[in-house]
């Protein structure tokens, strides 16, 4: 004898109970579950004739419910991942990574190695001191000249190289 529509439905109406704490442990929400369990009947009431009279219906559920749940979760993840089709790809966010050559600072070196031969000797000499790291007493001692002069010529120094290398100024 074949099973009725109205005693398969009593025999899903039945196992729902069973099945809640299954879709509540796949899906970790309660209307995630709900959603869950009316679609595993749905898809068991509308495939009815492919389930095995004297099976265990209980196992048939347990797997369409499984099932429809990875095939949900699988959607999920296909529809937020996000696919670039653009042809250059090369070019997205390019302008956060890009990346510098030494040419400009090659530049940059050329100029100031020129600015700085071309400032009078005089000035020249002790600027050049300061910048390898001598103090001002130990140039004044190294090159015979009082300390209030070797401030000067620096300072004189620093300021004719900020007008030569104005250009620099803001970069």
């Amino acid at each position: 004898m074949e099973i009725t529509n109205t005693d398969f439905s009593r025999s899903l109406n039945e196992m729902t109970v069973s099945l809640r704490p299954f879709a509540l442990k796949l899906t970790k929400d309660s209307e995630d579950a709900n959603d869950l369990l009316q679609e595993t009947m749905l898809k068991a009431f509308t495939n009815r004739e492919k389930f095995a009279e004297g099976t265990n219906l209980k196992a048939w559920l347990y797997t369409i419910m499984k099932n429809t749940f990875i095939t949900n979760y699988q959607r999920l993840v296909r529809k937020n991942t996000f696919i670039d089709t653009t042809d250059n790809l090369h070019y997205i966010n390019s302008y956060n990574t890009a990346t510098y050559n030494l040419a400009y600072s090659t530049f940059a070196n050329e100029d100031i190695e020129r600015a700085v031969a071309s400032i009078d000797e005089a000035y020249r000499v002790p600027f050049i001191m300061h910048f390898r790291g001598f103090k001002y007493h130990e140039i004044a001692d190294k090159l015979r000249i009082p300390i209030g002069t070797v401030k000067n010529r620096i300072h004189i120094a620093r300021k004719e190289l900020k007008d030569k290398l104005s250009i620099y100024a803001n970069n």
